[in-house]
């Protein structure tokens, strides 16, 4: 039997009889370059306008869970402000005006150690409530020897000193410190309602 022979039909039969490819060779590979080229474009454009597409969601997930903390945060400081507002309001009305007391008379040393230095013979006054007496005379006799006398003004404040040397006078006055600190810590809390 003879061979089974199969029609081509990319060839052209030239004028001699023999097969012709019906495209060149060269024409050939260069439309497979070409349409590879066309492919691996389109891929990459995919590529790309999908990551893009990636990016703004993931974006705009960012931007809701950030905004998501931030009101959580909020939420979480506005609470714990409130529970340790009664703790900072006591520790203000009752602590702050201990701690004033026990800190006048080395606000006072303080305060004279600069004038201690302009002094002369004449002796240094010191205006205070009868009730700071005996603290700060105490401190200041013990650590700076200076002549000193002292005035009791019942009018003035535990918190408050005078010192006076000569026509100079300087005023300690914790008392006012302590007020202005719980002002403060109370105007705190009432601007975070």
């Amino acid at each position: 039997m003879p061979a089974l022979r199969l029609e081509v039909f990319d060839t052209v039969t030239s004028s001699d009889g023999t097969p012709q490819p019906l495209v060149e060779a060269s024409a050939l590979d260069e439309a497979k370059v070409a349409s590879f080229e066309q492919g691996y474009s389109a891929g990459w454009e995919d590529a790309v306008a999908a990551q893009a597409d990636d990016q703004s969601k993931i974006k705009a997930d960012l931007a809701r869970n950030l905004q998501s903390l931030a009101f959580t945060f909020q939420d979480a400081r506005s609470h714990v402000l409130q529970a340790i507002r009664p703790l900072i309001l006591e520790m203000t009305n009752r602590l702050l005006p201990e701690v004033a007391r026990e800190a006048l008379a080395p606000t006072v040393l303080q305060a004279l150690t600069p004038l201690a230095d302009e002094m002369s013979e004449a002796p240094l006054t010191l205006v205070l409530n009868p009730a700071a007496r005996d603290r700060v005379e105490t401190l200041i006799a013990q650590a700076t020897g200076l002549p000193l006398r002292i005035e009791e003004e019942p009018t003035l404040a535990e918190g408050q000193v005078y010192i006076r040397m000569g026509t100079a006078e300087t005023k300690v006055d914790l008392t006012q410190v302590t007020a202005d600190i719980t002002t403060a810590v109370r105007a705190f809390f009432n601007l975070t309602k």
